[in-house]
């Protein structure tokens, strides 16, 4: 995940994880706000890349941090459903596809912790 002060949405995008990944890798590009320490609650993967004004090289320093065999990237505004923490566990578990994409309308936020 690359975030830049998101403490207003971070802890709930990454609760919604918990249990579902293996580890969380993720890339601060300058926050002056809480995000780091509220990173650092879930994960001691946290890394500073300064921003060059190039998405892709933040995403590929990203994607460099992550050691396992799957890699699901989210923003810190979004949030993973009860309903699909077990469809993405099943997909993953199916050798047969190297990737998936989701599309994520907004959903009802009564479904989230």
């Amino acid at each position: 995940m690359i975030v830049k002060d998101e403490e207003d949405y971070l802890e709930r995008c990454l609760s919604s994880v918990k249990g579902l990944v293996d580890e969380i890798v993720l890339v601060d590009t300058g926050s002056t706000d809480k995000t780091v320490e509220i990173a650092k609650k879930f994960t001691d993967k946290v890394f500073f890349f300064k921003w060059n004004d190039n998405y892709s090289d933040a995403r590929n320093f990203s994607l460099s941090k992550a050691t396992q065999e799957w890699i699901l990237v989210l923003d810190a505004d979004e949030i993973i459903s009860k309903n699909d923490f077990n469809k993405i566990k099943i997909l993953t578990n199916n050798k047969q596809y190297s990737g998936f994409a989701f599309e994520r309308p907004y959903p009802d936020l009564q479904d989230f912790p």
